[in-house]
């Protein structure tokens, strides 16, 4: 183990069970650049109170600004013997700039630390999401234009409903994914960057120093950071235990995952011989070993069950923070793989349909072909009567009836006879109701919705 910011009060050294135990380098050394960024502003926090001096501030800031490059340039490489990250960080930056390191953790604790660097990877993990996101949207856009008047079968309970536009099923899923964006705006403006709490009591650094303009002294270095304002904790014990923001992401996360999920599934379907509605394409599938004829949709599977492991990343947290007296503890060290782990994943998922979205293209024959049944347009037949004058309760058993007949007798309704429908209701003319077996006509008699 490297050295440690802490073991004044210990008279042994720890035990290498409980250091191996007990260190979290190994996952939360992705929270390195928003350390070192936190680290510079509690530099300037540290000059502005009079704790550093002008020399000393800037030697602090030279020093982290270096590492903060080699993080962003590839050449940071974590030492394993650490015990965590900001410990990792803290060691470089005294073999960089000397004794002067000493001085960065006065008026500080991890406890504050973690707590803002995983605000602020959040905040730029929010940012990236929305991208991915809008990436995928974009993808599906393309797709509307592409087959915008393309009609097909629309389901509920996996049986033929009515006819609907392609387009707009595709945009139920970017209102999905609207919703989504929502939600994550919302975290985002919701988290809010604190210092100030120290271990949990606060610090003797007067509240108006914690309240810092990032642009004056950051900007430049990551973009966007110069939205970033620090602010004074206005709970230092909260500011330290609050892990709520980590579950709202991962809240939202399983929401937009499920979404993935569902969009995922319709495509296993469509793509199935049974329906051979869609083809994906060749680069976002694969073979079997042992079956040559294979086309397995194995992207979309995953997507699909990696759904479960976002669901489970929420409950672990959840399970994790239930019983977690105030204010910070060690299993809120625990916080960290979940979060890190669902990001990354959604992120992928929404890079790799952007891109799969683009491959497919629809079987128009087979889908025309499953619109000639006749039970895609009960629902029309039932408007007809309506309009007929007759009371809507009354025209949808009679047009049950009707359907049932054509069922029974293996006999499509628009082959039946005048006198077969009139047994059902003399208000059915059979030359209006020929023309209602069209799917375009089926989709523009619906007013209520947007076009």
């Amino acid at each position: 183990m490297t050295k440690k910011l802490w073991g004044g009060r210990f008279s042994k050294k720890t035990d290498p069970l409980v250091e191996e135990f007990t260190k979290s380098i190994y996952y939360d050394y992705k929270l390195s650049e928003y350390d070192l960024l936190g680290s510079m502003i509690h530099v300037e926090i540290l000059r502005n109170a009079g704790y550093l001096k002008a020399g000393e501030a800037a030697r602090l800031y030279k020093g982290l600004k270096s590492i903060y490059e080699d993080v962003k340039n590839g050449e940071f490489k974590p030492d394993e013997r650490s015990e965590d990250i900001h410990t990792d960080i803290q060691n470089k930056l005294e073999a960089r700039v000397g004794s002067v390191a000493s001085k960065l953790h006065t008026a500080r604790s991890r406890n504050e630390q973690v707590a803002f660097s995983t605000r602020l990877y959040c905040k730029f993990s929010i940012l990236e999401l929305q991208v991915g996101a809008a990436n995928f949207v974009s993808s599906l856009g393309k797709l509307i234009h592409k087959y915008e008047d393309m009609i097909i079968p629309g389901y509920t309970h996996m049986q033929h409903a009515q006819a609907v536009y392609l387009r707009d099923y595709l945009f139920a899923y970017v209102e999905m994914l609207k919703r989504d964006n929502a939600r994550l705006n919302y975290i985002f403006k919701a988290i809010k960057l604190t210092m100030g709490a120290g271990a949990l009591a606060g610090t003797p650094i007067k509240r108006d120093y914690y309240n810092v303009k990032v642009s004056k002294f950051l900007k430049g270095l990551e973009e966007s950071i110069e939205f970033f304002d620090v602010q004074a904790a206005d709970n230092s014990i909260d500011s330290v235990s609050d892990r709520d923001f980590v579950i709202e992401i991962l809240s939202a996360l399983s929401i937009l995952s499920m979404h993935l999920s569902r969009f995922a599934e319709d495509l296993i379907i469509w793509s199935t011989k049974e329906f051979g509605f869609v083809d994906i394409g060749d680069s976002f599938t694969t073979g079997s070993s042992l079956m040559p004829q294979k086309k397995n949709p194995d992207v979309l599977e995953l997507v699909r069950g990696n759904a479960g492991r976002v669901y489970g990343n929420l409950v672990s947290l959840l399970t994790t923070m239930k019983g977690v007296p105030l204010s910070y503890d060690r299993d809120m060290q625990l916080d960290k793989e979940p979060l890190f782990y669902s990001i990354e994943l959604v992120l992928s998922e929404l890079k790799v349909l952007s891109g799969l979205v683009g491959t497919l293209k629809f079987n128009k024959d087979r889908i025309k072909e499953e619109l000639k049944d006749e039970s895609l347009y009960a629902a029309d037949l039932v408007y007809y009567l309506v309009g007929k004058g007759m009371p809507f309760a009354k025209a949808h058993e009679t047009v049950g009836k009707l359907v049932r007949y054509s069922t029974d007798y293996s006999i499509q309704i628009k082959d039946m006879t005048q006198s077969q429908m009139d047994k059902f209701s003399e208000k059915f003319v059979k030359n209006e109701i020929l023309k209602l077996f069209d799917p375009e006509v089926s989709v523009k008699s619906k007013k209520s919705i947007r076009r």
